[in-house]
């Protein structure tokens, strides 16, 4: 009881997410007189995991891709492919999104480098600057869906499954949900008119592709490595750095070594305050699982449920409030220890929960009050955040029709595994 509310008491007045991870259970062990050096030595271990060091690495490259012009080839190439269509320029930001996602795997790095780039060329093209916003943000979300996605990467450490495997299986539920993105993205621009009407030019669509052909190598290269089994996901996120400033570097030469180092600042900034967090997480499921809670809070939800699809629904919904106050990562850390067992109870794929979670965890991206890739589109324009939000509804609603029949249909999430 006392560490239930001294959890809930840290939450409610707005501790740091490591102080209300790891005050609870070290309050708990003082008071029982338990030895503190497991509290020292489990965090250390929390961290001390190589599968971690992909994510710092897949940051780095996404910052270096950012800086360097090779997202401007990308958004070069989806003009020509889709640049002609009613609010081509808001689909254009939606795709280059699922490019660029599958490199960074970060939400609000995605819509840092990609709304940095095309808010600006939305407005100028009579775009309204909160709708251009609203398109950012909601494209961001894919960079924590398609793979390489740190929410997973997290995940597999937690549960011990296998992130090759869920990267493969986060690809057809993120370019589904990429897919639906684009609904609102045409429909909007159409009703409103946004977008310049221009003829499709199968030679702009080649040169394009020629002069970005290197940028747009990069996700297949690097991701095709680990689908294909030849290299393990840390393995490929330092194949994505130094591809990444091999293309910058040599091939653009956008890249100077003051560059480099800004990139390695903006990257040890977004991974710092994951590592703190993260040993104060694995302290706190390490604590949950000796006192058996999970299995307590197991029990007393399988005596009133009877379905999976149920219990999934639940959860969904659970996930869905937290995210709108937690961010997507502490979220993941929390809960995965304690929903998994329950999960399996109901034979629950732990790949398909994996993407579940990862998916229900993103769209806190776009809810207020926490919402980050809100607040960077709105840092990015200067709106408020009630004017982003209220643009971004559509979005959220056909993100969450994504939500509904990935959680429904679990073969969308195995099918590639098979």
């Amino acid at each position: 009881m006392l560490f239930a509310c001294l959890f809930i008491l840290a939450l409610i007045i707005g501790l740091p997410i490591f102080v209300c991870l790891g005050i609870p259970p070290l309050v708990e062990l003082l008071l029982a007189g338990e030895p503190l050096e497991g509290f020292a030595q489990t965090l250390y271990s929390g961290v001390n995991q190589f599968t971690l060091l992909a994510i710092p690495c897949f940051v780095l490259a996404g910052s270096i891709m950012g800086r360097s012009g090779i997202t401007e080839d990308l958004v070069e190439i989806m003009k020509a492919l889709v640049g002609r269509l009613p609010g081509g320029l808001a689909m254009v930001t939606v795709l280059v999104c699922m490019f660029f996602a599958a490199i960074s795997g970060s939400g609000p790095g995605t819509v840092a480098a990609v709304g940095g780039l095309l808010i600006p060329a939305m407005i100028r093209d009579g775009y309204d600057d909160d709708f251009a916003a609203a398109v950012s943000a909601s494209g961001g979300v894919l960079g924590v869906l398609i793979p390489p996605s740190n929410p997973m990467i997290v995940y597999g450490v937690i549960a011990s499954v296998s992130i090759g495997d869920l990267f493969v299986a986060g690809i057809l539920p993120g370019m589904f949900t990429g897919a639906m993105l684009l609904i609102p993205a045409w429909h909007i621009s159409r009703k409103q008119g946004y977008g310049r009407s221009e003829r499709f030019s199968t030679q702009r669509l080649l040169n394009a592709v020629w002069k970005g052909k290197f940028s747009l190598l990069m996700p297949f290269t690097v991701l095709g490595g680990i689908y294909a089994g030849i290299v393990t996901p840390v393995e490929a996120a330092v194949m994505a750095v130094i591809y990444a400033i091999l293309v910058a570097v040599f091939v653009k030469r956008s890249l100077d070594l003051k560059g480099i180092w800004a990139c390695l600042s903006e990257a040890s900034g977004v991974c710092g305050g994951l590592v703190v967090i993260m040993g104060t997480a694995v302290f706190f499921g390490e604590f949950l699982t000796l006192n058996l809670v999970p299995q307590a809070i197991a029990s007393a939800i399988l005596g009133v449920v009877n379905s999976k699809y149920v219990l999934l629904f639940i959860i969904t919904v659970l996930l869905l409030f937290l995210g709108t106050f937690m961010e997507t990562l502490s979220t993941i850390m929390i809960l995965a220890p304690i929903l998994l067992p329950m999960v399996k109870e109901f034979g629950v794929d732990p790949i398909h929960f994996g993407v579940i979670l990862a998916m229900t965890s993103a769209l806190g991206m776009m809810t207020p009050p926490l919402g980050v890739n809100l607040f960077v589109a709105c840092n990015l324009t200067g709106l408020s955040l009630e004017q982003v939000s209220r643009r971004a509804v559509p979005f959220l609603l056909f993100m969450l029709v994504g939500l509904v029949t990935v959680v429904l249909l679990p073969e969308l999430s195995l099918l590639l595994l098979r």
